[in-house]
């Protein structure tokens, strides 16, 4: 009982020294405010495990956690908004304000049956790269292992680790460019028809907005009163509707050219690992090399996966390297045996 009340007193502890961390590079006054108020109910919360610890000074001073001491520098760098899902990870609440825009304090809706459903594309730039490089890493050390197990020297080995880089990358890039190009022509026409309807039906988009508003505690009055005043400018009333009615962000809808180059250099990035030692080391400890310096990176993945899961970083680090050795392992066997038999 008591190791279950000091464990949960550090949690209070560091979700608010990561609330007030929030608060300090949250530039927006009413959301800096909620990331205080969040970091004082936790500071409250804390001092109730408090009471039911030992009266022996261990619980005296707080010291947040490495994982803790690295999110906060990855705020600080990157923003909240970038690294919500470690966040979500770390246990911390009121998130949402992220979601969708507010209004008098009141969140709009993420769906209204009469307005339609609310459509939203997460961000996750940062585990999309880790996820990129994971795969560029696996794929090619597979490649590697697999051709070098089935007997070949060093050259050609160097040759299919270039091929199966290039191949990667340039394959991750085209399917990312296309997946982006034909969301952001989608988000397009939609954008497109709302421009047409509040052109042709601009009292009816108008009620349509107040709806949204008043769906979330607004006065009906009041919400019609704001609906008819954001009207008055076309453009902003075409960006508020894009807003809330569909759930996109007109300045936000993607750049696919953006899209895959991050793909080709995540992927790039994961699959030059495996060639290093073929690049740069002594001939003939090419392989050996290649298994530990990979290893190595597999543990790091899976220890940067673990900022997104809140899961243990070591035990996430050892998956992946369990889950890669496999690959790796069943790849060479496979080319150890096609080796000999064609041999």
């Amino acid at each position: 009982m008591a190791e279950d009340a000091r464990e949960s007193w550090f949690q209070e502890r560091q979700s608010a020294w990561l609330y007030r961390r929030l608060a300090q590079v949250e530039p927006d006054p009413p959301k800096r405010r909620l990331f205080e108020s969040l970091a004082a109910a936790a500071e409250d919360q804390a001092l109730t495990w408090a009471k039911l610890l030992p009266e022996d000074g261990t619980h005296a001073s707080f010291s947040p956690s490495a994982r803790a001491r690295l999110v906060a520098a990855l705020i600080a760098r990157l923003g909240p908004r970038r690294l919500r899902p470690v966040l979500v990870a770390m246990k911390l609440r009121g998130l949402s304000v992220y979601d969708r825009a507010t209004l008098d304090g009141h969140a709009m809706p993420t769906r209204v049956e009469q307005v339609g459903a609310r459509h939203r594309g997460g961000g996750g730039n940062l585990r999309a790269a880790v996820f990129g490089i994971n795969d560029g890493l696996v794929s090619n050390a597979c490649l590697i292992l697999g051709v070098a197990g089935a007997g070949a020297g060093p050259g050609p080995v160097l040759t299919a680790g270039v091929a199966g880089l290039l191949a990667g990358a340039l394959s991750m890039a085209a399917g990312e460019y296309v997946s982006v190009r034909s969301q952001r022509e989608m988000f397009e026409y939609q954008i497109g028809l709302e421009r047409d309807e509040l052109a042709e039906y601009p009292d009816e988009e108008a009620e349509e907005l107040a709806l949204i508003y008043a769906a979330r505690g607004m006065e009906v009055g009041r919400a019609r009163e704001l609906a008819r005043e954001l009207m008055r400018d076309p453009d902003h009333a075409l960006d508020t509707l894009a807003r809330e009615e569909l759930g996109l962000n007109p300045d936000d809808l993607g750049s696919p050219w953006g899209a895959a180059l991050s793909s080709f250099a995540a992927f790039a990035a994961g699959a030059i690992v495996p060639l290093l030692p073929f690049l740069l080391g002594p001939p003939g400890g090419g392989v050996r090399a290649t298994v530990l310096l990979t290893g190595a990176s597999l543990f790091g993945v899976g220890t940067a996966l673990s900022l997104f899961t809140g899961r243990s970083a070591v035990m996430g680090g050892l998956r992946m390297m369990a889950i890669g050795g496999g690959a790796g392992l069943t790849t060479w066997l496979i080319g150890r045996l096609l080796g000999v038999g064609l041999g």
